[in-house]
């Protein structure tokens, strides 16, 4: 193995920001990207496991976690091209490409803009942003109030600080399963991450970037994403799975589609079901040698 990778959670400079990722394991590269409110720990299930196959690249994505929490740039095309230009430093040309959740959002974007850098892509419980907007109705704005929160300048950032434990557990508890689920060491690290200077406002950014990133979907809502797509998700989260066709949505996305419901799951299948989820990922990416 490449000594440099000795040491799995790396920094470099790229798109003109600092990004923190972990690089690990050998062979065909797979990039994971996480959603919110996680970090790039959210993949601790999965990176063991992976790693033993692939090379796996797990960052911190704009705004979270260890990576810059920069003003501007968090339209997803711009995200999108953070993790290019991160995988140019690294010399990566393609990948298999992993999202949950806003990852996924930057994930469909990426192989939207550089699909001769993917060669198979995963989205995790996510809804595209242009679908939400369209079927934006009083069900759905009630079960996605917190887009609407977190669109509101400044005033989350005060209402959250000093509140980030109470913030995050309302969300892991609503958003799992089996509230219990992220506890203990787990929830001590998200805390810890929010916690840290910038870190509410840069989840905050990338949410306040949604008008951008709509027009970005209009744009080429027309084109349809060719290479193999697995869409997995939570079949007992409200906002997705019980409230969402999730085969017929992906379906409008892209041509070559795998569409599976976990049960007993709500909204982090990662971090619920890694055993599951860790074996759909490995069945999905037989046959990728880079």
């Amino acid at each position: 193995m490449d000594t440099k990778r000795l040491n799995i959670n790396h920094t470099l400079y790229a798109n003109g920001i600092r990004q923190n990722y972990i690089d690990t394991g050998e062979g065909a590269p797979v990039v994971l990207l996480h959603g919110f409110p996680e970090t790039n720990y959210a993949w601790r299930y999965q990176i063991p496991v992976l790693s033993k196959k692939y090379r796996i690249i797990a960052p911190d994505l704009r705004g979270y976690g260890e990576t810059d929490k920069p003003a501007t740039g968090y339209d997803k095309r711009n995200m999108a091209n953070d993790i290019i230009a991160l995988l140019d430093e690294l010399g990566i040309d393609k990948i298999a490409l992993v999202g949950h959740d806003r990852g996924a959002r930057v994930a469909t974007r990426l192989a939207k803009d550089h699909p001769e850098r993917v060669d198979r892509l995963v989205v995790m419980d996510n809804v595209p942003t242009r679908i939400v907007a369209r079927d934006l109705n009083a069900e759905v704005a009630k079960a996605y109030w917190f887009f609407l929160f977190h669109l509101v300048p400044d005033l989350p950032e005060v209402l959250i600080s000093g509140k980030e434990e109470q913030w995050l557990r309302w969300f892991f508890s609503d958003w799992t399963y089996d509230p219990s689920t992220i506890s203990g060491e787990a929830f001590h690290t998200y805390v810890q991450a929010y916690r840290s200077p910038g870190a509410v406002r840069g989840a905050m950014a990338d949410y306040r970037a949604n008008a951008i990133d709509l027009e970005q979907d209009k744009e080429d809502a027309h084109i349809k994403i060719e290479c193999p797509t697995l869409a997995l998700w939570g079949e007992n989260f409200g906002a997705v799975g019980k409230m969402f066709d999730m085969p017929k949505i992906w379906a409008e996305m892209a041509t070559n589609l795998k569409a599976v419901s976990i049960e007993q799951c709500g909204h982090l299948p990662h971090e619920e079901r890694p055993d599951k989820v860790n074996a759909l990922l490995l069945e999905f990416l037989q046959g990728w040698k880079g």
